[in-house]
């Protein structure tokens, strides 16, 4: 089990990339089904900086035309969520009328995810759905369904493929779990 220390933490292999991959292909699989033959072109919305990675592997896997745009929304300090979240950039193009799929790396207390929920809503999209890499399902308290799940993981912190600690290791392929 490789090891890794991203400033004063300790990491281990978590998810190794291959099982990211697949599971990445799984959740493709039941976009493709959902959105085959769509005469609209859907868009995916990116949720920086987390998503990037997914993003970049969901896209190519996708048999349908689409648009992609992104946002950015913190909530993070360290490896503890803050609760509130900020937008520090805006959708970058117009969604009214039009059905989004939101990408993100993670869902774990849903906070984010309500809160994009309201932004689409307002900025008029016609139906949004979820599409996340990772669930914490023990750590989820909201009423909002996430349409596609690659991966469930336990409420632990992890890095890698996108998710960081303080802006490092996103660039990992493999997800690592905090070493205890």
């Amino acid at each position: 089990m490789e090891r890794i220390r991203l400033k004063d933490k300790t990491f281990k292999t978590f998810i190794p990339y291959e099982k990211i991959s697949a599971a990445i292909d799984a959740v493709t699989d039941r976009i493709n089904a959902d959105f085959k033959d769509c005469e609209d072109v859907p868009v995916l919305l990116c949720v920086l900086n987390g998503s990037i990675m997914f993003m970049g592997e969901l896209m190519k896997r996708l048999d349908f035309n689409c648009q992609i745009i992104s946002i950015k929304l913190t909530s993070y300090e360290g490896t503890n969520s803050t609760g509130k979240i900020r937008q520090a950039l805006g959708l970058t193009a117009d969604v009214s009328g039009r059905r989004v799929i939101i990408v993100e790396d993670i869902v774990d207390t849903g906070n984010t995810i309500v809160a994009l929920k309201k932004i689409l809503a307002d900025a008029g999209a016609s139906e949004s759905y979820v599409c996340s890499l990772l669930m914490k399902p023990d750590a989820y308290d909201k009423d909002v369904t996430i349409d596609y799940v690659a991966l469930e993981i336990p409420n632990d912190f992890i890095v890698g493929f996108g998710l960081d600690y303080d802006e490092l290791g996103r660039n990992l392929k493999d997800i690592y779990i905090l070493d205890k």
